[in-house]
């Protein structure tokens, strides 16, 4: 046996150079020897001809170190030094010489907290001290590593720096957390890596680090270690302000963005638009078109274009397909420096099976259940996330909060609320477990969006919580000291389905279809509603907005004009998809750009316009918005002239004096003489008129004031006598208050 030999316990080499040695840093790195008299330095780095260890102090040179193995295990002794002190290795190749700072010098950087709390289930940023973070360490830059695998047999970093050798940097583990870290200096910015994750069966797969911020795009898909530049925003003022926004008492006018298609750029249109090119074009678009938010369809790095973002793998990186996160950065500020806020479309609810995420991550069923009735969706192919487990939790917490607070998001949109909400949700009686009552609601996932909502709400003040929720499940927008899910929002889906469904009707038939446009009122102030007409609706063979209205051209027009009056005057928040804003004739294709040629045409110009100036008015207007969540703040004048297809009604302020009249006709009959009551003795304004000629219409308006009468009507003192447009909204302010806005 060799003195180098002896530096190791019987069958340690073997083991380690085969790659079947977990607890590495017991045997590589610095160690005290045996006998107590000194320092033994082992280390592993196929290819080496020889090695030295050279102090980082003085960088002299303290030992030569003896080959072990010439598969590439070298150790020595340090001489008489009984003191730990840093160093480097001077690695000879048969080509080269290199000097590398060896990562099994250096003691684990987790804190015991941070950890304590990530196994809680109650981490917020797990992001912080998981993935790859660049770390200050005695002294040293570097990058330190950390993954979740409690089930692994071995985890080793693989990746640019160590030629995707699985035997270089075998991970240090945490038995009681189950995490695994390392520290390395021999890395930079935008090196790619992975995790070989050794399995408790022996069996090897190669997993994308589920905290990356930054990824390869497809088929390789590996992580990237994340630059250390850092964004300076200018937008403090705008987060003062809005932690103190009243939200449910303000406009709230969104469009929603696929940031893909929105506007393609380059020659023939293939490519992306990034986020200096929608800086330039989006933020200007948005702000001159009056809408006060953004909302951007999931961006967290996925593979598939097709899923439009709704099966990320990359939950904490921003896809790589408009640029980096800086840029991402830098269009935020943007849109906040033009007072525009930005939602993101955020997924939750399920995850997708592409190998290289978190399916089966550590060999176990570690993020999703393992039994499918628990832990798939049978709609989507796709798997649930196992919210009753701690470290889940707080992985998905962390990252609601990572998006809060590195992008100064305004609020999460979270995606298929619903099939997170009920055990049996699109599953056969055989196909779902019931909960430990009996039920069908997911207690788990109630606990966990009920803490996630308290606590995003506690940390970020003004922003907004919101729920694509389809049923009709009470409190969604409750609080959760009231049992309440604890959402800022709902979107409003049975409004969505009743008035598309009335608007698909012919105006002959329509009358026998009046209720599916007066229903919402019944529920309107039972939850903080948004009206929404999204992408969903312009897909899968639906149709768009115009084609799902019949009639000839001027009819759909004219009716989507009318439509869009109803939906703004409603109670509730307002979302709408891009392209309805000018009456995209085709389905929304996520493949090309929108068709923005079309406002090369009158009747699209003028569907444009009016949205505009819808959105301007409805700023303008705290009618419109303020008692939005009240049913004082909206009063039927009348809602059962079916015969007519019309609706009147008023929207009041907070200060009832401040109030608008809106006019409803969904057909194409012209109604002269038409008396409504009007709750003051003022005079009336028209400031809007969807069939005005400059939107398109046939230009049937009330010029001038209409003159309030002492006659009583529609359960009003006073009325006014109007001229109802064909298939046409209108907005009547009290002429003192249209002439004060």
């Amino acid at each position: 046996m060799t003195e180098a030999t002896a530096y190791f316990q019987y069958g340690s080499d073997t083991a380690l150079v085969n790659g079947e040695y977990t607890d590495v840093f017991s045997l590589l790195g610095m160690h005290p020897s045996s006998d107590g008299k000194g320092l033994i330095v082992r280390c592993l780095i196929p290819g080496a001809l020889a090695i030295d260890v050279i102090s980082t102090k003085d960088g002299r040179k303290v030992a030569s170190l003896e080959q072990v193995d010439e598969q590439g295990l070298f150790a020595g002794k340090m001489g008489r030094r009984v003191k730990p002190f840093a160093y480097e290795l001077r690695v000879q190749y048969p080509l080269c010489e290199q000097i590398l700072n060896d990562p099994y010098q250096y003691d684990s950087l987790l804190n015991s907290q941070d950890v304590f709390l990530f196994n809680e289930g109650s981490q917020l940023q797990s992001y912080r001290f998981q993935g790859a973070n660049w770390r200050q360490h005695q002294g040293i830059k570097g990058i330190h590593f950390c993954v979740w695998a409690p089930n692994a047999k071995k985890v080793a970093l693989i990746g640019d720096f160590n030629l995707w050798d699985a035997k270089r940097h075998i991970m240090r583990f945490h038995p009681a957390s189950g995490l695994w870290d390392i520290f390395l200096v021999d890395v930079e910015p935008e090196q790619h890596y992975k995790f070989a994750i050794t399995d408790a069966y022996g069996n090897t797969v190669v997993k994308s680090d589920p905290y990356a911020v930054s990824m390869q795009p497809s088929p390789h898909n590996a992580s990237k270690i994340p630059t250390s530049m850092q964004y300076e925003w200018q937008d403090a003022e705008w987060l003062i302000d809005r932690s103190q926004q009243d939200n449910h008492q303000q406009p709230m006018s969104i469009y929603e963005v696929h940031l893909a298609s929105w506007r393609r750029a380059g020659v023939d249109g293939q490519n992306y638009t990034d986020y200096p090119q929608l800086i330039n074009q989006l933020v200007p678009y948005v702000k001159e078109m009056g809408f006060t938010h953004l909302q951007l369809m999931p961006i967290s790095e996925f593979p598939f274009d097709g899923s439009w973002g709704y099966q990320p793998v990359g939950l904490y990186a921003p896809t790589y397909r408009f640029g980096d996160a800086n840029g991402l950065k830098a269009f935020i500020d943007a849109c906040h420096q033009q007072d525009i806020a930005v939602l993101l479309d955020w997924v939750p609810a399920h995850f997708p099976r592409d190998p290289h995420g978190l399916v089966r991550f550590d060999g176990s069923y570690l993020y999703e259940h393992q039994d499918p009735r628990k832990g798939e969706h049978p709609d989507w192919d796709t798997l649930i996330y196992n919210y009753g487990r701690a470290e889940v939790r707080s992985f998905l917490y962390s990252n609601a909060h990572y998006w809060l607070d590195e992008f100064h998001f305004d609020g999460l949109r979270l995606d298929a609320v619903s099939s997170m909400l009920y055990l049996d949700y699109s599953r056969k009686a055989d196909q779902w477990v019931p909960n430990e009552f009996g039920g069908r609601e997911n207690l788990q996932a109630i606990q966990f969006l009920q803490e996630l909502n308290a606590r995003m709400y506690q940390c970020f003040p003004g922003i907004n919580m919101i729920a694509e929720e389809s049923t009709a499940w009470p409190g969604v927008t409750q609080p959760t000291d009231h049992n309440g899910l604890g959402f800022g929002f709902k979107w409003n889906m049975g409004w969505m389905n009743d008035t598309l469904r009335y608007i698909g009707c012919d105006p002959l038939y329509r009358r026998f279809h009046h209720g599916e446009l007066t229903f919402s009122l019944v529920y309107a102030f039972t939850e903080q509603f948004i009206l929404s007409l999204s992408h969903d609706e312009v897909v899968h063979g639906k149709g768009s907005l115009l084609h799902k209205i019949p009639g000839d051209d001027w009819q759909k027009f004219a009716t989507l004009r009318a439509y869009l009056g109803f939906m703004w005057s409603h109670p509730g928040k307002k979302l709408l998809f891009m392209g309805n804003e000018f009456a995209q004739r085709n389905e929304w294709n996520h493949n090309q750009s929108l068709d923005w040629h079309l406002l090369e045409f009158a009747p699209h110009q003028g569907i444009q316009d009016w949205v505009r100036d819808l959105n301007h008015c409805y700023l303008q207007t705290p009618a419109l918005y303020e008692c939005d969540h009240q049913s004082e703040g909206f009063a039927w004048l009348d809602c059962n002239n079916a015969d007519n297809n019309i609706l009147v009604y008023c929207r009041y302020a907070k200060n009832a004096e401040q109030h608008a009249i809106i006019v409803v006709n969904m057909s194409p009959q012209v109604h002269h003489g038409f008396r409504v009551g009007v709750p003051s003795t003022d005079n009336y304004q028209e400031v809007l008129n969807s069939d005005h000629a400059h939107y398109g219409g046939s230009h049937v308006i009330n010029e001038g004031p209409c003159i309030a009468q002492s006659t009583a009507w529609q359960g009003m003192e006073n009325s006014i006598v109007i001229t109802v447009p064909p298939l046409g909204c209108t907005v009547l302010l009290p002429e003192s208050l249209s002439h004060s806005e």
